[in-house]
């Protein structure tokens, strides 16, 4: 209460234009005062906004990288299809390869038609390979010019020799759909 007392009696021994010139000044500092709250206000909402375009930027870039792997991926398929002939087969491709002086079986199976692919899918069994021909194989088939896709993949070692291993697997050629070749 001293203190409010204090500031009563000197603000009523100021004379009349001193008091004037000091109501200004306080009027100018809340002025200020309220200025600086609207503004610290407007920043605030300014930097909450800031911090969340800045997380769904980094959604967008994260998605970016996504895209553009699945992009590249798809060109790289549509390159590989656009090197297919029509007679092309997974038999004909083993046969490219060449496996020679195995024992290759290859039997066709029932293929599928998914949207603008077609496969062509094969049972394939080769004997007597060591691993290391079975690696280069599998490593030719997966990584060709052609879009062969290796659906099921099985290597048991030989009974008779353990330094061979016998390979079955199910081989998908894709094809153009009938309406989608150009």
């Amino acid at each position: 209460m001293r203190f409010l007392e204090l500031i009563r009696t000197t603000w009523g021994e100021l004379n009349q234009r001193t008091r004037l010139w000091a109501g200004y000044a306080m009027i100018t500092m809340l002025v200020a005062a309220l200025g600086w709250s609207a503004l610290a206000g407007k920043v605030a909402g300014l930097e909450k906004k800031r911090n969340a375009r800045e997380g769904v930027l980094k959604e967008l870039l994260t998605l970016k990288v996504d895209y553009r792997n699945a992009r590249q991926s798809s060109d790289k398929l549509i390159g590989r299809m656009a090197l297919l002939r029509p007679d092309d087969s997974p038999a004909k491709i083993l046969e490219e390869i060449g496996i020679k002086g195995k024992g290759i079986k290859i039997a066709p199976l029932k293929g599928e038609a998914r949207g603008a692919v077609t496969e062509e899918v094969s049972d394939v069994r080769v004997e007597g390979l060591t691993f290391n021909e079975a690696v280069n194989l599998v490593y030719r088939l997966e990584k060709g010019t052609l879009p062969l896709v290796i659906k099921k993949l099985n290597i048991r070692t030989r009974f008779d020799d353990p330094s061979r291993c016998d390979l079955s697997m199910i081989l998908a050629l894709l094809k153009p759909a009938l309406g989608q070749a150009k």
